[in-house]
């Protein structure tokens, strides 16, 4: 397979045609990028980034992709609609990695691919919608206080994660959801296995799983409703072969809820910690005043990476051209929010932690697929850092970071533990 693309020679400035082979021993970058701290950015990434915005890699699959570390162009493109998930010839399609969820792409046509996300988006919108999200803070605030009395229960050292971290928003999402919470170690082991980067079969039987756990429940809530999303999503299966479609592909969008309502938002939590006690007089900062929180959150989602897997996929349905480059149809293009919220063209001193800051961080994406769970991680992540250095002023790791655990294996990335002590 080849990919055929135009870029800057870096001597003379002009455009120059750029045949990549999948096949080829080129000295193209391999992802994924190593790097020694959960808090940093990869230094490859880094030089990417100061040599060419938009640049040809080779991905973990051994394909050849766009990788885009600019700021402005990451965000002209998660909003450009010749961009999706699909793609026009999928069985020669660049592969990404061996994740079933970002790996290469979805099924459908592009056209089927734009109902399909049109449909997903109305069917949330009531679930997400800013009014629900303010009723709800009041109670993940109460779930915060009482994760925080366990903490103290716990006495020090602690671990953090398996105290506040992950139970947090697997509360929360299991409650938007209605999925028993009891059920939180069978999922939460289907999750981290599907998410797996390096074992295909593994996360396949583990996204199965989960998906038919899901259909499951929502099979149950058509005759045992309750007030929640899959109760909602029951009232939509009808009988017959129509009906059971309709459930099936409802079971996979609640497990691909299920997965990313808490999987990312855990690590948000841990990452966001780490970096509070990094950055000089942060913590104290916030513990003095919490209502520093909101805008502390929007800097924790600009710099928190806690994942390493490279970028978002994207292929293109047209061609496309940015600048000097010119991505042709069908080609692979892997968006780095983690980049260009570190570009210092958009953000200057992007290293530095400034609660002040302000900008538009690519976080969640941007345009039509922002993601639709955004404004329930905010409230997480706010209510979590209004009140936890407030209680724990003295909060300090237990540990050297460099003995911290990365999960590097997996999408999502993260700690296993965090050790503090108070």
């Amino acid at each position: 397979m080849s990919t055929l693309g135009r870029t800057r020679d870096g001597v003379r400035g002009r455009s120059v045609d750029v045949v990549t082979t999948t096949t080829s021993t080129d000295d193209l970058p391999r992802m994924p990028f190593a790097r020694d701290d959960v808090l940093e950015m990869a230094p490859q990434l880094r030089a990417l980034q100061e040599s060419a915005p938009i640049a040809h890699v080779r991905t973990p699959a051994g394909d050849v992709a766009w990788l885009v570390t600019g700021y402005d162009e990451a965000r002209a493109l998660f909003a450009d609609p010749r961009l999706g998930r699909s793609h026009p010839d999928p069985e020669n399609a660049a592969r990404i990695s061996s994740s079933v969820i970002f790996g290469g792409p979805m099924g459908g046509s592009p056209e089927t691919e734009r109902a399909n996300h049109t449909m997903m988006r109305k069917l949330l919108a009531p679930a997400f919608s800013a009014r629900r999200m303010g009723r709800l803070r009041e109670h993940v605030a109460g779930l915060v206080s009482d994760r925080l009395d366990a903490l103290a229960a716990a006495g020090a050292p602690a671990d953090l994660h398996e105290i506040l971290s992950f139970p947090l928003p697997v509360l929360v999402i299991c409650e938007l959801l209605g999925v028993p919470f009891e059920d939180r170690d069978r999922f939460a082991g289907w999750s981290e296995d599907m998410s797996r980067l390096d074992d295909r079969t593994l996360a396949e039987q583990a996204a199965g799983r989960l998906q038919g756990y899901i259909r499951e429940l929502i099979q149950r809530k058509r005759t045992d409703p309750g007030e929640d999303v899959l109760s909602d999503f029951a009232g939509m299966v009808g009988d017959g072969p129509q009906g059971e479609a309709a459930l099936d592909g409802l079971a996979g969008l609640g497990s691909g809820l299920l997965f990313a309502g808490h999987e990312t938002t855990v690590g948000r939590i841990d990452v966001g910690v780490l970096l509070l006690l990094d950055r000089d007089g942060e913590w104290a900062a916030l513990a003095a005043d919490p209502s520093r929180a909101d805008t502390a959150v929007e800097e924790i989602l600009r710099l928190a990476a806690p994942g390493n897997a490279g970028g978002i996929p994207r292929y293109a349905h047209e061609e496309i051209t940015v600048g000097d480059v010119v991505i042709r149809t069908g080609d692979a293009v892997l968006l780095s929010p983690v980049a260009a919220n570190r570009d210092p063209k958009a953000f200057p001193e992007p290293e530095r932690f400034d609660a002040e800051r302000g900008g538009s961080h690519l976080a969640f994406g941007h345009g039509p697929y922002f993601c639709v769970g955004a404004s329930l991680a905010r409230v997480e992540l706010t209510e979590v850092f209004r009140a936890l250095p407030a209680r724990f002023p003295g909060l300090a790791l237990a540990v050297d970071r460099s003995e911290i655990e990365v999960r590097g294996n997996v999408l999502t990335g993260g700690i296993r533990t965090l050790p503090v002590t108070w």
